[in-house]
């Protein structure tokens, strides 16, 4: 029986297991490098960046979250964490400030459950984690309630820093799974933070265009997918950390639901309280908003292996920040030493390329140099009309515009307002200025003229079109 997660068309464990394994570590074939392991990660400098300059990575992030999905100024400055959030219900300042007394008091017991997430929390909740993947079989996993006194053993051990031996039997899988959903229901704020709740009900609003830019109904899932990634890259640490751990999970016990009966949808509604729905709210204080947070829940959950992977524009940015225009033979990763043979292969390769770019050099350069002049004709058309205009149209009509301006001779500039013969020596006089005489040498051929050349001049060459026509209205 197809399960739920695999009808998205996700990778089956094994697969997963083996690509990740893949993508963590590659060994190199180089006999110079043989037997040293080199870490491949494609967010490196992702990472690097978000260490050590967080300021510019976080805009960097964040300005992308707002291309993909509007967040007006109240709730752009709640993501960013300069306003609190406006719970719904009027939970108000005395309930935060109440939410705050408990938790500081529990911090200072150095509790586990009821603190605030830190690394070796999660390192303490991790055995939960690790002994629940071994029993995802179980039916009614994480909706069938455990042992109370059993989960209350439990609870003291890993409030203890202690290792438990979970495989002893002593414990049932209901009771770890229970333990799990009252550990992350007992944090201060929800597993996705109080300041990216406004930012995920957007996110599920981001639906498919038709051929007419109208909006549909059909959920946009790419951009979905993209909006959690950049999303979860602002996360602090610790929570993206337990996030990709339970996620994990859910997913492959989605997986297993013909065995233990739990859809993804079923298991968002057990967890969609817990990671997303702000503190010390109710299912009626949230009304319309509670469909779309346990869809999300359970989209998270379905594309959970998709949504730990920085976007590719963000990889090549935080590469470029660090390494500029220099070329890298991985667009993720650093480079690795190249073998002989590859060395070969890339000259040869290169000289290659450097024979076919000599043979259509002249082709293409004479085609953007008529593209050029059809631009610069397009400027003249658009000037206010003046003798000057009129002037410059019928020298345009003169010449076919497929014609490549031929090579002005070189002369003096000292005649103000010298005329040309043709309508190349226009061109290149109005154009090009004082670039013919500086670099006649560079010019030595008529397909020398390039666009670019001529774009760059377009404005001064305008300019001076004005020029002329306010003196030849005067004279």
């Amino acid at each position: 029986m197809a399960t739920e997660a695999q009808s998205e068309g996700e990778v089956p464990a094994s697969d997963s297991g083996r690509r990740d394994a893949i993508c963590s570590f590659v060994i190199c074939n180089d006999s110079s490098l043989r037997g040293q392991p080199i870490i491949f990660n494609p967010d490196f400098f992702v990472e690097k960046l978000r260490h050590e300059k967080p300021e510019v990575f976080t805009e960097l992030v964040v300005s992308n979250i707002t291309r993909l999905i509007d967040l007006p100024g109240t709730e752009l400055a709640q993501l960013m964490g300069e306003v609190d959030l406006k719970l719904p219900g009027g939970a108000g300042s005395a309930s935060g400030f109440f939410r705050s007394l408990m938790s500081l008091k529990r911090k200072e017991k150095g509790v586990v459950f009821g603190s605030p997430l830190t690394e070796e929390g999660i390192a303490q909740i991790y055995q939960l984690i690790e002994y629940l993947h071994k029993n995802l079989r179980v039916e009614g996993l994480f909706r069938v309630p455990g042992n109370s006194v059993r989960q209350q053993i439990l609870r003291d051990a890993l409030n203890t820093g202690a290792d438990i031996d979970l495989e002893s039997g002593e414990f049932h899988s209901n009771d770890v799974a229970t333990l799990l959903k009252m550990f992350l229901g007992e944090l201060p704020e929800p597993l996705l933070t109080h300041k990216h709740f406004h930012a995920h009900l957007k996110i599920a609003d981001l639906m498919q265009f038709d051929d007419k830019g109208n909006k549909t109904n059909v959920p946009d899932k790419q951009r979905q997918i993209e909006a959690l990634q950049l999303l979860f890259l602002i996360l602090p640490p610790p929570n993206r950390n337990l996030l990709k751990l339970l996620l994990d999970l859910l997913y492959q016990t989605a997986k297993k639901q013909d065995k233990n009966k739990m859809s993804a949808y079923n298991l968002a509604l057990m967890f969609a309280p817990h990671v997303l729905w702000p503190k010390n709210v109710t299912a009626n204080d949230l009304q319309e908003n509670i469909t779309k947070l346990n869809n999300g829940m359970a989209f998270m959950i379905k594309h959970s292996q998709k949504l730990f992977k920085a976007p590719a524009y963000i990889r090549e940015c935080a590469r470029l920040h660090y390494l500029g225009s220099r070329t890298q033979t991985s667009k993720d990763d650093l480079d690795l030493t190249p073998s002989r043979h590859s060395k070969s292969f890339q000259l040869a390769k290169s000289q290659k390329r450097n024979r076919v770019d000599s043979c259509s050099h002249q082709e293409e350069t004479q085609q953007r140099t008529e593209e050029a002049l059809r631009e610069l004709f397009q400027h003249v058309h658009n000037m206010p009309e003046s003798a000057k205009k009129q002037q410059l149209i019928r020298q345009f009509n003169k010449q076919s515009l497929s014609q490549t301006p031929g090579r002005e001779p070189s002369s003096s500039r000292v005649q103000k307002r010298t005329r040309s013969r043709s309508f190349s020596g226009l061109i290149k006089r109005k154009v090009l200025g004082n670039q013919m005489s500086e670099h006649k040498d560079k010019y030595a051929t008529p397909e020398a003229v390039t666009m670019s050349e001529l774009k760059r001049a377009i404005p001064f060459w305008l300019s001076n079109c004005h020029n002329d026509t306010n003196e030849i209205e005067m004279v």
